[in-house]
């Protein structure tokens, strides 16, 4: 079942939509305010996203902007505001789609059929995948192997591990990581890149792959560094 985040800090509205998303067959999550889009969507995995753009703590083009750096989560952007320019800001910053309220709850359910499905042709068309040698990653699968072999990886592990790899032979910083990775306003601090990081290998380590490797740059970061000549 797609699983649906519903944030707008007007209760109505998020009730309403809840009734429509539910009789559509979808899982909806409310959430009224900025900050809780980006926690829940940190905990959990979305099919899609119902975003207003006037909520408290975060408006709705700065969480999209959070969002954009990390995810490709579909997200259509709800507001009263119905200035051209908003509305074209919105998409430029990665929205799917753009409602103005009033709205039909009708509506925005063949917004969000329309959207689920365009995505849906795009994952068939284009499989997000990476292969290095011994060393294959697929984002859609949530699936690692070396030499065939499934490694079991949380999902912030294969977020480094395809960083990295999409990036090889480019250093990435701790704050780098942190930022990109876990958003600008995470609370923690580089080590925990590091402790995942720690643990990434050690679960890599477990199968020999001496074709690449998750190398330290002291005082720098961390890179993917593989043995292959690059063209």
């Amino acid at each position: 079942m797609d699983k649906i985040l519903i944030a707008d800090d007007n209760l109505q509205i998020t009730k309403i939509l809840s009734e429509f998303a539910k009789k559509e067959g979808y899982e909806p999550v409310t959430v009224h305010n900025g900050d809780e889009v980006l926690e829940l969507f940190r905990q959990d995995q979305f099919s899609m996203i119902l975003l207003d753009v006037m909520m408290p703590k975060k408006d709705g083009f700065e969480v999209c902007r959070e969002i954009r750096k990390v995810s490709n989560v579909p997200i259509i952007m709800i507001t009263a505001r119905g200035e051209d320019f908003e509305r074209i800001m919105g998409l430029d910053i990665g929205a799917d789609d753009y409602i103005v309220k009033p709205f039909s709850p009708i509506e925005v359910m063949a917004r969000v059929r329309a959207v689920l499905r365009r995505v849906d042709v795009s994952r068939q068309e284009t499989q997000r995948c990476l292969a290095y040698g011994s060393l294959t990653i697929s984002l859609d699968n949530a699936l690692v192997t070396i030499d065939g072999q499934r490694v079991a990886l949380t999902k912030k592990e294969l977020e480094i591990l395809w960083t990295l790899l999409d990036n090889r032979g480019k250093i990435f910083s701790r704050d780098n990581l942190l930022s990109t990775l876990w958003g600008y306003d995470y609370p923690g601090d580089s080590r925990t890149v590091d402790n995942h990081i720690k643990r990434l290998r050690a679960k890599l380590d477990k199968f020999p792959h001496p074709d690449w490797q998750i190398k330290t740059v002291w005082g720098m970061g961390y890179k993917f560094e593989g043995a292959q000549h690059e063209v």
